[in-house]
């Protein structure tokens, strides 16, 4: 764990919807004026898919209610480099594994390469990383190893034939988040459960098959570790045994998360998490987003079409994060071009205000109405509603402003300078200057790279490399 600051803060009311009590709940720290918060993150086998970085968005809605109440922060977001099958009821191949022998590579080039292009994507999504703590699973094995010993000693596991298993039996509120218990005892009953006591019982550790490429001796036999036991190591590591808010999508509650309770719980004896959150689904015009379906779409693919990738945050922000949400190009364009206008608003106040603020009435209310279980579609109504309001000096428009960023962070304070462009929107000309300098760049031709560059920027143009893929804009002349 790192140091909180030791001075004094002043906090003001935050309600959230506890997924634990089922209702709206005021927060109530666990230390007065401090708060931590886990977040589920990425698997790290391949890219991530735009409903993944809804879950992202959310979380960092989440860090900026509570600073926004006042309480300074400790923040982890996990990275799952191990441990996380095919399917979630302990059954197929390792994810990073599939992901390797696709690439023809290992699972820790892997890890790296989708690790670096995830921090892109959430920081083109203005996500501040420099609070955010990014543990791996794989850098937390002894921790893990130490969390099953506790849980054995404590008479809660058992052994089969391919590992160590939790025993929910002997954890009766098993399955209380979300009041799952029901869906708990039939949890895990579509595969194969010889050996298991219950077909609701998780693994802890899995003995080494001939297909792990990755594996630790541990107590039990060599082999590696279940995916739940990953988050509670590391969050107990980090923020302690019990923690404020853990985030994460609906789709984690009826297993996922509920294993978390049990073996955290389990091991400690006391609360794991006070307050638990849950964002709705993303579906792609109204279906579940699904390879084998054909509609994933990564932050990437926005880029390329032409989006600026803050145009996603918008639209991710347009509805309650308990509000199941459908996604489509058309939707995608109708929030893009929202966000233009009120960047054309800001641009024109932040001019004409000289960058000078004073408070109004609908600051406060934009962060009461924030701190009301983070409801942005209505913080950006009462927005739109003051910036029209013609009674409000420019300088109460400037610091309406500056309170808005700070919730939404919509780049209002810093909005670019022009919209973002796809690679297809430019002239062809410069089409032909960027493929030269993508060529460049695979032979390592770095100062031909740069004279590229610099020929694409004489053209009108900027180009920006991120693992995301090139980010345009149009210069001013």
């Amino acid at each position: 764990m790192w140091p909180f600051s030791t001075k004094k803060t002043i906090t003001v009311p935050l309600f959230l919807t506890n997924t634990l009590s089922g209702s709206k709940d005021q927060f109530l720290p666990f230390v007065a004026g401090r708060a931590t918060l886990y977040s589920c993150g990425p698997t790290v086998y391949g890219p991530q898919h735009i409903g993944n970085l809804r879950a992202a968005v959310f979380a960092d809605t989440v860090a900026r209610a509570l600073k926004a109440a006042g309480y300074q922060l400790r923040r982890v977001i996990n990275i799952t480099d191990v441990g996380h099958l095919v399917g979630d009821g302990d059954e197929g191949e390792d994810k990073m594994v599939v992901g390797a022998r696709a690439e023809k590579t290992t699972p820790k080039e892997i890890a790296n390469r989708y690790t670096t292009r995830y921090l892109d994507d959430i920081k083109a999504l203005n996500l501040d990383l420099s609070d955010i703590h990014f543990p791996r699973a794989t850098e937390y094995i002894p921790q893990q190893i130490e969390m099953i010993k506790a849980l054995e000693k404590k008479g809660l596991t058992y052994k089969t034939g391919d590992g160590i298993y939790f025993d929910t039996e002997l954890f009766p509120s098993y399955g209380k988040l979300g009041n799952q218990k029901e869906v708990a005892q039939q949890a895990g009953t579509r595969v194969s459960t010889e050996g298991k006591k219950n077909p609701r019982d998780f693994a802890l550790w899995r003995f080494a098959g001939s297909s792990d490429l990755q594996k630790w001796d541990s107590p039990w036999g060599e082999g590696n570790p279940g995916w739940s036991i990953e988050c509670s190591a590391m969050s107990r590591a980090l923020l302690g045994e019990t923690i404020d808010v853990h985030t994460g999508g609906q789709d984690h509650i009826s297993v996922h998360h509920n294993n978390e309770i049990a073996q955290s719980e389990g091991a400690s004896g006391k609360p794991f998490v006070r307050y638990w959150l849950h964002n709705a689904f993303l579906t792609i015009e109204g279906a579940k987003i699904s390879k084998s379906v054909g509609n994933v779409h990564t932050l990437s693919e926005v880029i390329e079409r032409g989006f600026h990738p803050l145009a996603l945050r918008y639209f991710f922000l347009q509805a309650h994060y308990r509000t199941p949400l459908s996604f489509s190009w058309e939707a995608l364009k109708a929030a893009e071009t929202g966000l233009e206008g009120l960047w054309k608003t800001t641009r024109d106040i932040k001019k004409k205000s000289r960058g000078k603020a004073s408070s109004s009435p609908y600051a406060i209310e934009l962060r009461s109405i924030f701190l009301d279980d983070l409801s942005t579609p209505q913080v950006l109504a009462a927005l739109f509603k003051a910036l029209g309001d013609d009674d409000l000096t420019i300088e109460q428009k400037w610091g309406l402003l500056t309170e808005a960023d700070a919730l939404l962070g919509l780049s209002l304070i810093e909005p670019p300078q022009d919209a973002h462009i796809g690679l297809h929107d430019l002239p062809e000309a410069v089409q032909s200057l960027y493929a030269e300098r993508v060529e460049a760049k695979k032979q390592k031709d770095y100062a031909r790279a740069d004279e590229l560059r610099i020929h694409i920027e004489n053209s009108g143009y900027r180009v920006e490399d991120t693992a995301s893929g090139p980010l345009f804009t149009r210069l001013e002349r």
